[in-house]
């Protein structure tokens, strides 16, 4: 079958999957992911230690200078508004959810800056849920392995690749597959001469006429 196939080839090529960001609590995970919209891994990586050294906690940055908080971050895009939406959510969390990351998605979606994608990424992570964030890269990876068609949207996407392969195997693949496209199924010179995935590759299958 192609989904136990694709399973065994992400196993193989990533067993280790996992969030490139870097935190070390719900808190700065959430902050991280918010940050990282339209931005990469890397360049939130790089502003958020010393964020996260002066604000540590949702009551600290709730009361922070926005000003402050633009300056420490704007080496990444959208700053400004990152910069007003943590320091928003910190407050909520800190007014009603007692400083915790809550773990329901409708109260994650209340939070300034947080729509489906991050909310998943929140749950995956911080809660070992499984869902399935829908980049770029897995919803490449996803169209071109045929799970998804090139016309579905995001949530169509998320909602194909959850009913295609096993529920308990989604916290794990929602890494491999952004591995997978991050660094093998990239969108300009994939790798298709060493996939072990090409037989079952609509891409590789066009690109072959």
């Amino acid at each position: 079958m192609k989904k136990d196939l694709i399973t065994k080839t992400l196993n193989k090529m990533y067993p280790d999957a996992k969030a490139e960001l870097d935190y070390t609590n719900n808190f700065e995970l959430l902050i991280a992911v918010v940050l990282s919209a339209q931005t990469t891994d890397i360049g939130v990586n790089r502003v958020t230690p010393e964020l996260f050294n002066k604000f540590p906690t949702p009551e600290l940055l709730m009361n922070a200078n926005q000003e402050e908080v633009e300056d420490l971050i704007k080496t990444i895009g959208l700053y400004r508004s990152k910069a007003k939406n943590i320091i928003g959510l910190s407050k909520i969390l800190v007014e009603k959810h007692n400083s915790v990351v809550p773990s329901k998605r409708s109260h994650l979606e209340a939070l300034p800056g947080v729509g489906r994608k991050t909310a998943n990424v929140v749950l995956s992570n911080a809660f070992g849920k499984n869902y399935i964030a829908v980049d770029t890269h897995v919803s490449r990876v996803s169209k071109r392995l045929g799970i998804a068609l090139e016309s579905d949207n995001v949530l169509t996407v998320e909602k194909k690749i959850e009913s295609f392969f096993d529920k308990g195997d989604l916290h794990k693949l929602h890494h491999q597959l952004i591995f997978f496209g991050r660094y093998h199924c990239t969108a300009r010179k994939p790798k298709c001469d060493v996939c072990e995935l090409k037989e079952v590759c609509n891409f590789y299958k066009k690109m072959k006429k």
